[in-house]
């Protein structure tokens, strides 16, 4: 059956999709190839922002695979506009799933996006490791798994990794990563 390795990216100098690692970010990439090191993986898809793609280069060397990069995984739109008070509208997106600003996306709008990358790497039957960003992973563990929540979201570190195994009855959800 397949798995999925759910990726953050690791610790980058902004939000901007051109925002590179910062010099713990690189540290970070080194270590996850570590932690990857043993484990098969037949395939990277990778948010197209470079903080992800850089998060998993160095995994994607040592594994000699090329790096998909999939806009579907890009961070979820919360607002177009700079908020002084972002964690606001922020938790109200994760206790309902409709609630969006203007012409911002959903939390169900971004669930739907990544769910449809989900859904394609699950059908290859292989072990994919995606990379994506906090908020977007955060809507698709609550999707998951309602125990997975705001406070999810604002313990999540950079990076993190959660398991995602598949069976003809189930998907069985594990966070596998200890950050050093």
């Amino acid at each position: 059956m397949p798995t999925l390795y759910l990726i953050r990216h690791c610790s980058a100098t902004g939000q901007e999709p051109d925002a590179p690692l910062t010099e713990a970010g690189h540290e970070q990439a080194l270590l996850l190839s570590d932690f990857f090191r043993e484990i098969p993986i037949d395939r990277i898809i990778s948010s197209d922002y470079t903080r992800a793609v850089a998060s998993v280069t160095p995994l994607a060397d040592t594994h000699q695979l090329s790096i998909e990069r999939e806009p579907l995984l890009r961070e979820r739109i919360l607002s177009h506009e700079p908020l002084e008070d972002w964690l606001t509208p922020l938790r109200q997106s994760f206790i309902d799933p409709t609630f969006k600003l203007p012409d911002a996306e959903s939390g169900m709008e971004a669930t739907n996006r990544i769910l449809q990358v989900v859904e394609r790497a699950q059908s290859q039957h292989a072990a994919t490791v995606l990379v994506t960003h906090g908020n977007l992973l955060a809507l698709l563990l609550q999707h998951l798994d309602p125990q997975y929540d705001f406070d999810t979201w604002r313990k999540m570190r950079n990076p993190d990794v959660y398991r995602l195994d598949f069976s003809d009855e189930d998907s069985i959800l594990k966070h596998i990563w200890i950050n050093k």
